[in-house]
């Protein structure tokens, strides 16, 4: 460097320390690349520019950075492992990221350091669902530098290899260490939470490793999955929901629970492919109703045994449209029909099943086929009734809530009829219906 250059250089840096506490990236990326210019054999310039660069996401030019770096020394510097490793996790080059921060712990940089970069490779692990290598990580970096946040992030590390006791061993030093650890405080009630339906959970832990080759495993499975949602474990009950669905693909539980496991997690999209929508209905503990599963693993079983009985399809049919997944109701009832196009009721459960997916036109046609095949079910005239209305043929509305009132009266069906009435200008009939639903007793509905 010569005379001249040095004040040019000072004053760079001046600049570059403005544009730091300024938070100007753009400016401190600018300046950095003119003073590696300068003082090219001076590692920290090097350091700033690509930290500011992996930090920004400009990954093209942290590149360049890095190969410029490492041809400005003949000895390589340990910190371009490390920004290499970071480069490639930030492309999920999982592969190439876990070379370069292993070859970065090996040239034995400070203790502190060494724990962060397992940490990191614990991290990369977990993107690529390694939870054995994720936990083994873990522990390295505990080894390196033992912290609270540490343990914690070991015992969660557990919980995905259901390693119960030793998870809640790390979780009771992580206590003894910081109590005052914000993640140590963010998790523990979680776990205290688990513990309540742990007994259970390694009740099923045995039967499931029991039952390897067990056809019943699907359903030990799914048992131990909705103790995880239930316990708010969701990534948990994920793993066994989609076990459970490889082995069992066919299962509506199956489907139903890994779908609402994926929507515990914020991925609408992945339970969307299951043709499982975002408005899958919840009781108010924000969970899918015990009852709905169990009955739908019990019609799940029956359909293997006889996948052609369309009371089954019909059935599972209606609970599916219950817990508002019309599109896979509307599938079963299609099978039903492929069976039997002359069934009432296989006919009527495509018809309200098209409804909520926006087919009124379709919807009709079937439910006036319920009604000629059944033409004694007050229900059926009610429902073809109200999609007449939709359609705005009001006079026919008004002959099937007639029908569906003539069967079996009640206050809704004459509600509805009072209300075509009014449309078409029948304001005696309507009046007159008026009084009879003023008259009738809440018992009528």
């Amino acid at each position: 460097m010569t005379q001249a250059e040095k004040p040019e250089l000072k004053q760079l840096r001046l600049q570059l320390k403005t544009a730091q506490d300024a938070n100007d990236n753009p400016a401190i990326i600018e300046l950095g690349r003119r003073i590696v210019a300068f003082a090219p054999n001076d590692s920290d310039n090097w350091d700033t520019l690509a930290q500011t660069q992996l930090e920004i996401e400009d990954f093209d030019g942290l590149e360049q950075t890095l190969d410029g770096w490492q041809k400005a020394f003949r000895r390589l510097p340990a910190a371009i492992e490390d920004f290499r490793a970071g480069l490639c996790f930030k492309r999920d080059d999982y592969q190439c990221a876990e070379q370069h921060w292993l070859a970065f712990i090996a040239t034995k940089p400070r203790p502190a350091d060494v724990a962060s970069t397992y940490d990191n490779l614990a991290e990369l692990c977990a993107a690529q669902s390694r939870w054995a290598d994720h936990a083994a990580y873990r522990s390295k970096a505990i080894a390196a530098q033992d912290t609270a946040a540490r343990r914690v992030s070991r015992a969660c590390a557990f919980l995905r290899l259901h390693k119960w006791d030793v998870a809640y061993a790390d979780m009771a030093k992580a206590n003894k260490m910081d109590a005052t650890d914000p993640q140590l405080k963010e998790w523990l009630p979680q776990f205290e939470r688990l513990q309540q339906f742990l007994p259970r959970i390694k009740a099923l832990d045995t039967q499931i490793a029991k039952s390897t080759n067990d056809p019943a495993i699907a359903g030990l499975l799914l048992d131990r999955a909705r103790l995880f949602t239930l316990a708010g474990r969701p990534l948990l009950a994920l793993d066994d929901a989609e076990r459970a669905f490889k082995l069992q693909s066919a299962s509506m539980r199956a489907r139903i629970q890994t779908a609402e496991a994926l929507l515990d997690v914020d991925r609408e999209d992945d339970a969307a492919k299951l043709e499982v929508s975002k408005y899958l209905r919840r009781g108010e503990d924000k969970h899918v109703s015990e009852q709905a599963l169990r009955e739908l693993g019990a019609l799940d079983s029956h359909l293997v045994q006889n996948p052609k009985d369309i009371d089954t399809l019909i059935a599972r049919a209606k609970i599916l449209r219950e817990l508002r997944q019309s599109t896979l109701a509307l599938a079963d009832a299609n099978a039903a029909l492929g069976i039997n196009d002359k069934s009432a009721a296989a006919q009527f459960e495509a018809a309200q099943d098209l409804d909520p997916l926006g087919h009124q036109k379709e919807a009709l046609l079937h439910v006036r086929v319920a009604t000629e095949l059944d033409p004694h079910d007050s229900a059926k005239w009610f429902f073809r009734g109200v999609l007449e209305r939709q359609r705005a043929d009001f006079v026919e509305a008004i002959a099937s809530q007639t029908r569906s009132i003539e069967i079996s009266g009640s206050r809704v069906a004459l509600s509805e009829r009072e209300q075509c009435e009014r449309r078409i200008g029948k304001v005696a009939e309507a009046d007159a219906d008026l009084r009879r639903i003023q008259e009738l007793a809440p018992e009528h509905e």
